[in-house]
């Protein structure tokens, strides 16, 4: 019964996460409603949403998504290429469960993994 899930992660300007999830990572907004304090964001099958939180502290946020890929190698490529940040302790690197991972920070201090089965 259950078909999706669209995690909803803080921001505390619209304008910047749009900026970094568009240019760093080649997501593009979702839907052609512009909501206040509202974002959409989406990347192949993936859906992002964030909700304004003006008064979020970054260093205290735990904001985390977990996000599958089928092509990793390619995809951790392409974000060195663009200069996006990797976590520092969030290299690509083979996990001893069985996942190909890397990790990384947006603006606003979410964590957002992306892992692939090998």
């Amino acid at each position: 019964m259950l078909t999706d899930i669209n995690p909803k992660l803080p921001m505390r300007d619209k304008s910047v996460t749009h900026s970094y999830y568009s240019n760093q990572l080649g997501f593009k907004v979702f839907g052609s409603a512009d909501y206040d304090g509202y974002l959409m964001m989406e990347k192949d099958q993936i859906q992002i949403h964030f909700f304004e939180f003006k008064e979020l502290e970054p260093k205290e946020n735990y904001g985390q998504v977990y996000i599958r890929t089928d092509n990793i190698d390619e995809f951790y490529r392409s974000l060195l290429e663009k200069q996006t940040k990797i976590h520092p302790n969030g290299k690509l690197e083979t996990k001893p469960w069985g996942q190909k991972e890397f990790s990384l920070l947006d603006p606003d201090n979410n964590l957002l993994t992306f892992g692939q089965t090998i």
